[in-house]
């Protein structure tokens, strides 16, 4: 039994093509208006013409097909499904036979296609190409996104293990008023204090100066040492005491989900901008299925009007859900969700919105 019919092919085609052509049109415009709003940046900078290219807009355009996948996939689907329908294609199909239900595989077939492409460019292609577009960005647009948490910093570097600096200054990468203290269960075992703590990008360490150091024994002879200068090594270097919101962007899968543990065990409040990349990854490829039965259920009917009302429909719903998953970010930036449910919560909403629609277009 034959499971692609001709027709299958011809929506397929027909969907997949749609696609390509709505988001080479939207592209070419957003490279437009960028370059317009950038190009003051790049001329005082002095970007180089090969590294705007290749750097920037070579890198720039899959991060943005991506980011705006949702809302390509419904305008494809609504321009090209009202089209068949104002030619009375649909209303062909479903009479000679064809139920609404067996319309749909070809569009979930290529649902399925673009999401699973999609996906792979969230895990594997996006986080290698964004090391070169924010690097870029850096340089030349001087948006580097960092974050400095200067005031009263706690880590816990290591099982057992704690770090304090009263404040750390990016000038000269140095952390004042510097505790380190070692715990077992509930008893201190030792406490490293120091006036202050540089970086040393040369031996990779910390260099201590007017350090003082104690070791807790139960028979309360304590072992204590002092000094003028010291090097120290630990599970911290200077770019903790740096945030980068643009960093996880630029990190593969396996590097996202180090960094979520490290900076979970670390009480590191800059893990939320991690969570927030790590389920968008995975949400935003799942909802092509979600707007591609919304777009059929809207557009497989015949109006009088012709398309224009159901593009017009197509670009509000595509826009708000867009919209929405920005929107849903918040609530793990203010703590009233977790990252996992915030970030999946427009595609239930929406599922449900595609549920009501596919039960009733059929009549």
């Amino acid at each position: 039994m034959q499971i692609f019919r001709k027709l299958d092919w011809y929506i397929i085609r027909k969907f997949i093509l749609t696609f390509i052509m709505m988001m080479a049109l939207i592209i070419l415009i957003v490279i437009i208006f960028d370059i317009s709003e950038k190009i003051d940046k790049f001329i005082a900078h002095e970007a180089p013409l090969k590294k705007i290219i290749f750097d920037y807009y070579v890198n720039f355009i899959p991060y943005f097909i991506n980011m705006y996948s949702p809302m390509f996939v419904f305008l494809t689907v609504i321009f090209f499904t009202s089209r068949m329908a104002a030619n009375s294609e649909i209303v062909a199909m479903l009479s000679c036979g064809t139920s609404f239900h067996r319309l749909m595989l070809p569009y979930m077939v290529s649902a399925t296609i673009i999401a699973v492409l999609s996906l792979a460019l969230n895990l594997w292609v996006i986080p290698e190409s964004n090391k070169t577009r924010v690097a870029f960005e850096t340089k030349y647009v001087k948006e580097s996104g960092y974050t400095n948490t200067n005031r009263n910093i706690h880590y816990q570097i290591a099982p057992g293990e704690f770090a304090y600096v009263e404040s750390f200054s990016t000038w000269n990468n140095t952390a004042y008023h510097f505790t380190l203290e070692k715990i077992e269960g509930t008893k201190l075992v030792s406490k490293l204090v120091a006036e202050s703590a540089t970086w040393d990008s040369v031996g990779t360490c910390w260099r201590l100066k007017k350090w003082f150091e104690r070791d807790y024994t139960d028979d309360m002879s304590d072992h204590i040492r002092s000094g003028e200068e010291r090097d120290t090594s630990i599970n911290l270097t200077v770019a903790d005491f740096y945030f980068r919101k643009k960093t996880v962007e630029t990190l593969n899968n396996n590097e996202l989900r180090t960094l979520i543990d490290t900076q979970k065990m670390r009480g590191d409040s800059g893990v939320k901008y991690a969570q927030i990349e790590k389920h968008t990854r995975y949400s935003l490829p799942f909802s092509a299925f979600i707007l591609t039965i919304i777009g059929v259920a809207l557009s497989s009917k015949k109006k009088r009007g012709g398309i224009g009302w159901n593009l017009a429909i197509g670009i509000a719903l595509s826009f708000s859900y867009v919209l929405f998953m920005r929107f849903s970010q918040m609530f793990v930036h203010t703590g009233a969700l977790p990252a996992g449910i915030a970030l999946w919560l427009p595609n239930v909403i929406f599922a449900i919105i595609a549920a009501v629609l596919y039960r009733i277009a059929p009549k």
